[in-house]
């Protein structure tokens, strides 16, 4: 009937009709024209909206902004970063699968969700890319039900960032749940960073699993309390490699072994497997193992690990046997153990009637097939144990009796050994304590975590153990494979002086890129202590490929003797970032400056945050005629808090001549109305200036000031003819609530000539709580 009467009759019926009649018509539907077609889409269902994006991508229509109405309708709450959201239908069915999963949205609730054609998890899993699960893990329960098996065969292929927030102890059941969802995300997906949040009292079993299986390690065996076969993927995976013959894969083991001892490859079992063994043996699925009883067995104790000035971790040798039992078990049954499965494989295939003993033959014989498990094992009667321990210079945490205890009885590897998965390229933990056991294990499974690209450790109370952190890294930094590029480490009280902590990374790890040490406050029990401590300040640190430097130091000096070696070694620097530091003396800033200037040619961008210049403005006048950088910060740094008119003058002089400063950013200056109309001035005719960006948030400016700043602009444009690279103004937390009507005008016409970046803010409410807590 609709049809006869011809299109516009759809629009005479109710939205929750047209979608219910769009099964018998979609296929004619999507045929109407652009216009017809753009009334008919704010009346579909998601699921129908979902159907009909080709169609309106045909006709030149934009869904974005019904599905935008769409989360203003559903969502009822404002997104983070909104205006950095360039995709508002990826970001609603990510958000939709999300509370979906969690019970926190009812499908119910609007019709537009209830189509019964529309399965929630299903259809909208295509368009998650990241997922955060939180409290008792009740999404990975509800993802590894039967009745969710293609859901997250979908994620496998869809997921990129799994994120862990705000979790809880959890049972057996849960944890076999959560060990399914990580191998098929992780070992046999696409996820490539797994974060975790805000975990004031870490459950160890839960931990230390996600930690190992996000560096690419599983157990599979009947200990685990799982399938005692690898999955289905893993048995295909298999399929290959098991048609080689055992002779085969003997010869191959003993050509890689003859390969192995030269050089490096003499290591033996990767100290991150035995630590991922020993833990899982002894507390990660026995039930029976509390987080509070393995807590203490364990030892808080730090590692006793090299300076950095070289050297080797310290290791068990022949002569300590005693302190390692389950090494000289191991070692004792090695040679009949071989002896046995050697002349075996002189008869058939097979004749070979114990399978264990053939699994404990290929691991004692050959790298097996597990990525690199093995580098090298002994197989000859009275070889040193030192081989079964990763002696290596770089090797990880080995030689300290702490660091060498370990659970259980499982020895370096029985028949039911671990498996080396994929693993992941980023691995956050924010605001995670870290005891000293697991920053072993985590600087066990680094030391081998060669596709590891990012290291995030934020407030994780190291104190003393990021020196176990060391230790891996320094191990992980010799592997021929190393990705790790990235690394960032805060916290709230510093264990060593900041640029101490600085040249010990750089030393240990020359590869990285970007670098950025954090620390709050110093520790009380370090507070005096001399800067220059000889651990690490009189190495001398390799040519590095550093970048990108962040040091916020705890209200320590800046001393440039000590930043020097970093500046020297770094010719490739490019960033630099100087937080909350204290110049000890006035010529210290003019020491930095030629030093920047010598030894950092390539340095783009330089920022100081909370470091007062209020009595540095020569300096910061040299720094804004640099012919080379092009970006700089002055953020909160009391810039006018003493300065004459003659001093902005002057600011805005040089920074007209400077034809290569791209962006100035001086948030917290205390600008003002009236400076802030004076800086229009940089874009005047007579001006030389690439100036794209300009921040000035949180300058106390009211909306008359903006107004005034934004009609000067305009002058100044139009006297240019329009010519003006000027494209991004960031207001945030100024006083634009004082008057709405002259703020939104100010706007308005700000957004004619750049893009403006800008917040609601209460500005009485933000003084009252500075006022409370002064």
């Amino acid at each position: 009937a609709m049809a006869a009467e011809g299109p516009h009759s759809l629009f005479s019926l109710s939205a929750a009709a047209v979608s219910r009649s769009m099964g018998a018509l979609e296929r004619d539907v999507w045929a109407l024209p652009g216009h017809l077609l753009r009334g008919l889409l704010p009346l579909l269902s998601v699921f129908r909206l979902e159907r009909a994006e080709g169609a309106a991508r045909r006709a030149g229509l934009s869904t974005q902004p019904i599905w935008r109405q769409l989360w203003d309708d559903v969502m009822k709450t404002r997104p983070p970063n909104s205006e950095n959201i360039t995709c508002w239908r990826k970001k609603f069915l990510e958000t939709f699968f999300s509370n979906v999963l969690h019970g926190v949205l009812d499908v119910s609730s609007d019709w537009r969700l209830s189509d019964h054609h529309f399965s929630p998890l299903l259809h909208s899993s295509p368009h998650v890319s990241q997922l955060t699960l939180c409290n008792m893990l009740q999404g990975a329960v509800e993802l590894t039900a039967e009745h969710n098996h293609k859901v997250l065969e979908i994620l496998a292929g869809s997921l990129r960032i799994l994120k862990f927030q705000h979790l809880l102890s959890s049972d057996q059941s849960i944890r076999r749940s959560l060990v399914l969802l990580l191998h098929r995300l992780i070992h046999h997906g696409s996820v490539t960073q797994v974060s975790m949040y805000s975990w004031p009292v870490p459950d160890t079993v839960l931990l230390v699993l996600i930690l190992s299986m996000s560096a690419g390690f599983w157990r599979s065996g009947n200990a685990l309390g799982y399938h005692s076969s690898p999955c289905g993927l893993c048995r295909e995976e298999d399929k290959a490699p098991s048609q080689e013959s055992v002779q085969e894969r003997a010869e191959r083991g003993r050509d890689a072994e003859r390969e192995g001892s030269h050089g490096e490859n003499q290591k033996g079992f990767p100290e991150a497997l035995q630590e991922a063994d020993a833990h899982l043996n002894s507390v990660l699925l026995d039930p029976r193992n509390s987080p509070q009883a393995y807590e203490e067995t364990s030892s808080e104790g730090p590692c006793d690990h090299p300076s950095s000035q070289g050297g080797s971790s310290p290791r068990c040798g022949s002569g300590q046997l005693s302190c390692h039992p389950v090494l000289r078990k191991t070692h004792r049954r090695l040679k009949p153990a071989v002896g046995r499965k050697r002349r075996c494989l002189r008869q058939s295939r097979g004749s070979c009637a114990d399978p264990e003993d053939l699994y404990d033959f290929v691991f004692t014989v050959a790298r097996e097939d597990n990525s690199g498990l093995l580098d090298k094992t002994s197989t000859t009667e009275g070889e040193n144990v030192e081989n079964w321990t990763s002696s290596s210079p770089g090797s990880p945490c080995t030689g300290h009796a702490d660091c060498r205890k370990r659970g259980g009885p499982a020895g370096i590897f029985s028949s039911k050994a671990a498996h080396r998965f994929r693993s992941v390229s980023t691995l956050e933990l924010f605001s995670i304590p870290l005891t000293g056991e697991t920053c072993r294990t985590l600087s066990n499974l680094l030391s081998s975590w060669v596709s590891l690209e990012n290291l995030v450790l934020s407030y994780n109370g190291l104190d003393a153990n990021i020196c176990c952190i060391l230790s891996g890294l320094r191990a992980l930094s010799r592997h021929p494979d190393c990705h790790l590029r990235v690394l960032r480490v805060s916290d709230v009280f510093s264990h060593m002086p900041c640029m101490e902590l600085v040249r010990c990374i750089l030393s240990a790890f020359p590869q990285l890129h970007t670098l950025s040490v954090s620390f709050d406050l110093k520790n009380q029990l370090e507070g005096n202590r001399p800067e220059g401590n000889p651990n690490c300040s009189e190495v001398e640190i390799p040519e590095s490929c550093l970048e990108q430097l962040e040091i916020r130091f705890p209200r320590e000096p800046l001393h440039t003797t000590f930043l020097l070696p970093v500046l020297k070694a770094s010719k490739s620097l490019q960033q630099l970032s100087l937080d909350s530091a204290t110049l000890p003396c006035s010529q210290e800033l003019g020491l930095l400056l030629e030093a920047l200037k010598e030894y950092t040619p390539n340095l783009k961008k330089l920022s100081f945050h909370d470091v007062n210049l209020a009595e540095h403005q020569k300096e910061v006048l040299l720094l804004l005629q640099d012919p080379v950088l092009q970006e700089i910060t002055f953020s909160f740094c009391r810039l006018f808090e003493s300065s004459t008119a003659e001093f902005l003058s002057e600011i805005i002089s040089t920074v007209k001549r400077n034809s290569s400063l791209k962006s100035l950013k001086l948030p917290g200056n205390r600008l003002g109305n009236h400076r802030l109309v004076a800086l229009a001035d940089i874009f005047s005719e007579d001006s030389s200036s690439s100036l794209c960006q300009l921040d000035v948030s949180s300058n106390c400016i009211k909306p008359d000031g903006l107004l005034e700043f934004t009609k000067k602009l305009e002058g100044h444009i139009q006297q240019r003819g329009g010519q003006i690279q000027f494209t991004h103004l960031r207001l945030f937390q100024n006083w634009l609530d004082q008057d709405a009507e002259t703020a939104q005008e100010a706007l308005r016409r700000l957004r004619a000539v750049c893009s403006v970046v800008n917040n609601s803010w209460d500005s009485s409410q933000a003084f009252a709580d500075y006022i409370s807590v002064m």
